[in-house]
Formats: C-alpha cells, sequence, structure tokens
C-alpha cells in the first residue's frame, strides 16, 4: 500500500464552486494581512480554468487594498496577451478588470517576444524590485496560486523537462516541445520561498497527480509539482471530493 504524505492543509470541498469560494476567501485574508504586516503584498497567478472562479470572488471581496498589491504570474505561454491560451488575459478579464487593478501594479510575463532568456531575466528584475525579501535574500510571494496537471506538472514545470532542477533564477524560459508552446515560468526557488501557496486540483482527472504529489515515495522529475513539498511556507490544497476521491 502506497504511504501518503499530504504536505500542508488538505480542504476538500464538495465541488468546483465551493472550492472557488474557498480559495477566494484564503487569498483575500492572506493578502490582506501582508498589507496590514508590510504595507504590501505581491501574488503570483496561475492560469487554468480551475482558478477563474475564484480570481471572479476574489475581485469582489471587501477590504482588500489593490493599490497595495502587486500581480504577477507563475507562468504564462508564448502567446499575444489577447490570445485565448493567455494566463493574462483571463486573469485581466476575471480579476485585473472588475477590482480595478491599476497598470502599474500588474507585471505581465511578456512571454510572446522572441528572446525568452531576455524575457525570464527582465521579469527576474521586476520580481526582485516589487516583492519583499525573505530572511534568505528570495523574494517572497505573500501568494502564489497554482495547480497540477493531469500528468504532474505544475506551473510550466513538466515531467522531463530540467527547469525542475534549477535552483539560481526566479525565472526561466521553456522550450517548446510538439504541441506545446514556449513559455516563460517562475522556477522551484520562487515556488519554494512563498509565504503561502494555494494549490486548486477539481475533478476526477486529478486524482492520480495529488495521488503521486502526495505520495511518501516519488521524485519531481516525473512528477513536478512534488516541489510543493519543500515549500518553506504554508501549503494549502484546496480541492473537490472528485480530485481527492472522496466518498459524498
Amino acid at each position: 500500500m502506497t504511504t501518503k504524505v499530504v504536505p500542508g492543509q488538505l480542504v476538500a470541498s464538495r465541488d468546483a464552486a465551493q472550492v472557488a469560494v474557498e480559495a477566494a476567501t484564503r487569498m483575500a485574508r492572506a493578502l490582506r494581512n501582508a498589507v496590514s504586516k508590510s504595507g504590501r503584498a505581491a501574488i503570483a497567478l496561475s492560469g487554468g480554468n480551475t482558478p477563474r472562479a475564484a480570481y471572479t470572488l476574489l475581485a469582489k471581496e471587501s477590504g482588500l487594498d489593490w493599490t497595495k498589491v502587486n500581480v504577477f504570474w507563475v507562468d504564462e505561454r508564448a502567446v499575444p496577451p489577447g490570445d485565448d491560451r493567455s494566463n493574462y488575459r483571463w486573469a485581466k478579464a476575471t480579476l485585473i478588470d472588475p477590482a480595478g487593478i491599476a497598470a502599474e501594479r500588474v507585471h505581465r510575463m511578456p512571454a510572446e517576444v522572441p528572446d525568452l532568456e531576455g524575457a525570464a531575466r527582465d521579469y527576474e528584475k521586476a520580481i526582485r524590485e516589487d516583492v519583499e525579501l525573505d530572511g534568505d535574500g528570495i523574494p517572497a510571494f505573500d501568494v502564489v496560486v497554482l495547480g497540477v496537471g493531469d500528468d504532474g506538472h505544475t506551473a510550466s514545470l513538466f515531467p522531463g523537462d530540467d527547469t525542475v532542477d534549477i535552483q539560481d533564477r526566479l525565472v526561466a524560459a521553456v522550450r517548446a516541445s510538439g504541441a506545446r508552446e514556449a513559455r516563460l515560468t517562475l522556477t522551484p526557488p520562487a515556488i519554494e520561498h512563498a509565504r503561502q501557496l494555494f494549490i486548486l486540483a477539481v475533478g476526477a482527472a486529478k486524482r492520480a497527480p495529488l495521488e503521486r504529489v502526495w505520495s511518501a515515495q516519488g521524485n519531481v522529475h516525473e512528477t513536478p509539482a512534488r516541489i510543493v513539498r519543500g515549500c518553506r511556507g504554508i501549503v494549502t490544497w484546496l480541492i473537490d471530493k472528485s480530485a481527492g476521491g472522496l466518498a459524498d
């Protein structure tokens, strides 16, 4: 029998709608606390279908001063910002525009540029300028939103890619592979130093990859989402019953 060790807090909701409510409430609380403590906060957003409902609700949260929150991205595809596959596009539609977040607080990943390596370096500079450093001198996002792919990836850290081994950079270019576009992504150090990680997973297709992440045995090359096991901050899993294989 495989031993499971869930790193962090597991919050299992009845369905996707309730996951969104839990995620928005908890993200808002973390951002408010950061602003109260430091006078500013920083969040890194992931794309995909699951977080969109949570972002819509987050935009409606009261008492959250968006003039003091810097918005970054976990990863982005090499597509124009208005493309349907752009993580920025959907965050703009669900969170940035509805919440009225000022342009100077929004740090889009320019993954559509020809020089992705240069874009990665520039994005790291932006992070270092606007995200508070922790005791190790690493920028520590107050909130990082992640998902888990059916193949066990998280951010744009994919099985078999060497980006999962990067320790000397916060942002990396990801080469195209087959039908998968080139991308920019946060690297393991940027994720592991987050003050709070919120990992959203909904649907039965997530059960197998979650089992691999939670297994006491395994490696990050086969299941990159296992990097969250090294997070120094608070890790919260927000899943529905289908993803967790839980009975009604």
